[in-house]
C-alpha cells in the first residue's frame, strides 16, 4: 500500500471524527499497487451513521487538505444495500 504512517494515521483521525468511532475504513484502487507512481486515494468507508453529500465533501476536503493528495471517497451505511461498485471496492480494498 502506497500510503505513509502520516497519511494513514491523517485519514483514520479525518474518516473517525466525521463518520464515527466505528466505521471502517478500506483502501482500494491504484494506491494497492506498490509498483505504480502518483495517482488519488481511493477510500471505502463504512458507518453506522447515515452520511450524505455535505459529510461526504468534508471528509474529502480535510484529507486534500492534510494530505496534499486528491482523495475519491465512497460512503455506504451499514445495513443498507450495496452498488456494485462499493460491493467492488469492499471485496478488493484493504482494511486501514
Amino acid at each position: 500500500m502506497r500510503l505513509n504512517a502520516e497519511q494513514k494515521e491523517a485519514i483514520r483521525e479525518v474518516v473517525l471524527s466525521l463518520a464515527g468511532e466505528n466505521a471502517q475504513i478500506m483502501v482500494f484502487g491504484s494506491r494497492l499497487d506498490d509498483t505504480r507512481r502518483g495517482g488519488d486515494i481511493d477510500l471505502m468507508i463504512e458507518s453506522d451513521r447515515k452520511l450524505g453529500s455535505l459529510d461526504k465533501a468534508r471528509i474529502k476536503m480535510q484529507l486534500e487538505g492534510r494530505i496534499g493528495l486528491p482523495v475519491d471517497v465512497l460512503i455506504h451505511t451499514r445495513g443498507s444495500s450495496l452498488t456494485p461498485f462499493q460491493r467492488i471496492a469492499l471485496e478488493s480494498g484493504v482494511a486501514l
